[in-house]
């Protein structure tokens, strides 16, 4: 990957493509450029295709490229995908148990849970199984080609069931060992390791694996932390990809080798998108990825219902969700690396192994966006990027980390 994430080609497409014209010339709320070119999100809760989680339309943690599509839709088309969580659905005992072990009945497990577990050996035994997430997809856009750019507009996300799962373990997450921030004598946290008596093996309830409650109505649902404290909710899909480039493998590390499998394995995110994890696309939102392969070839799940920035702990609320997306395609105009907006900023990615390095990029994208779209010199563009942009790590805990950096819409 260049450092510089917008090419002098990225750039001239942008401007071919109208996005020259300021796009923040719109107050939030107010049509922008980007919706004179018919690429923004539309508030109609209907859709033209519904891709269920069956286990047809499942892969266990990997991007396989011209997999059998899960289906094929035109440009502009609205589709309804089933996310299912692997939290409950790919664990070695049966989900009616491992809900069971929360005090959770089978009321509460989903259909497509069992279907897919029912698969799990099948799977592994079949080489299979790549990385931890279930994925529904791939979903083929007609006239997406390598050069292209897919506008992936997250019209509105739901839970499909009442809890979700977050994980805690003392060497988890930011506290692994195999976290870059890890030193030689660093020790973890005082969490429990042994398994509670009359637990199937590798549960631990409300130790190192929590179960959530989520109730309430669409946009005011919240997250039962405990008897005292409620967390707002919002779902979203910590993973949207499109299948990557042929012989381009992302790995742990900088220098890993392919995988066995030939397949990219779910958890490192890069230019495909992937396990970003970034909490700011729900609904409303708009994710721009490029396209490496004939039909884009779109792959969605890792499903949560709430997040912090960094999901420190390794996981989020891991929780079975539904969303209506409208994807289309901006034909000739590249895009190195993921980027989003939604109603009140543009929100521009830092992808890399070394926050460092990720932070800095998301600067230069930034620098490059506000030069390319609205006109500012590169000095410019780095003094407002220092006084008015807010960076996040988004994503801490995947081997690929992400820094997202906000533009506020309003200020122009």
């Amino acid at each position: 990957m260049s450092a510089n994430h917008w090419s002098s080609v990225s750039r001239r497409s942008l401007l071919a493509a109208g996005l020259s014209v300021p796009l923040a010339a719109s107050l939030p709320g107010q049509a922008s450029a980007l919706e004179s070119k018919g690429v923004r999100r539309a508030a109609s809760s209907k859709y033209d295709v519904h891709v269920k989680a069956t286990p047809d339309n499942l892969h266990w943690g990997g991007f396989p490229i011209n997999a059998t599509p899960a289906a094929t839709i035109k440009s502009g088309d609205r589709v309804r995908v089933d996310m299912l969580s692997h939290q409950g659905a790919t664990q070695a005992v049966h989900p009616n148990d491992y809900f069971a072990a929360f005090g959770a009945g089978p009321e509460a497990v989903l259909p497509d849970a069992i279907a897919f577990w029912e698969t799990r050996a099948a799977r592994t035994a079949a080489g299979k199984q790549y990385g931890g997430h279930v994925l529904t997809g791939p979903i083929y856009v007609k006239g997406a080609e390598p050069g292209d750019t897919l506008v992936i507009d997250i019209e509105k996300m739901e839970t499909r069931a009442p809890f979700g799962f977050n994980n805690t373990a003392p060497t988890g997450g930011v506290m692994a060992d195999f976290y870059p921030g890890w030193r030689q004598g660093d020790v973890g946290l005082d969490i429990p390791a042994v398994i509670p008596p009359n637990m199937p093996a590798g549960v631990w309830p409300d130790v190192r694996t929590h179960m959530y409650e989520v109730t309430g109505r669409e946009g005011h649902q919240t997250v039962h932390f405990s008897d005292k404290l409620k967390i707002p909710a919002a779902p979203f899909p910590g993973i949207v990809a499109v299948a990557p480039q042929s012989g381009v493998f992302i790995g742990n590390t900088e220098d890993a080798p392919p995988p066995a499998t030939g397949v990219q394995n779910s958890t490192p995110p890069w230019t495909f998108g992937g396990n970003m994890d970034v909490r700011d696309l729900t609904s409303g939102s708009t994710l721009y990825l490029p396209v490496f392969q004939p039909g884009g070839q779109i792959f969605i799940g890792d499903p949560h219902s709430a997040q912090g920035d960094g999901e420190v702990s390794g996981t989020a609320v891991e929780h079975s969700c539904v969303g209506n997306f409208r994807i289309r395609v901006m034909k000739n105009v590249e895009t190195e690396l993921p980027w989003a907006e939604n109603r009140d900023f543009w929100i521009m990615m830092g992808i890399h192994w070394d926050l460092d390095r990720a932070m800095r990029m998301a600067v230069e994208k930034t620098v490059d966006f506000l030069v390319t779209t609205q006109g500012m010199t590169a000095a410019k563009a780095y003094s407002f990027a220092s006084i008015a942009v807010n960076y996040h790590a988004a994503e801490v805990v995947d081997r690929t980390q992400v820094v997202t950096g906000h533009i506020p819409k309003s200020v122009f």
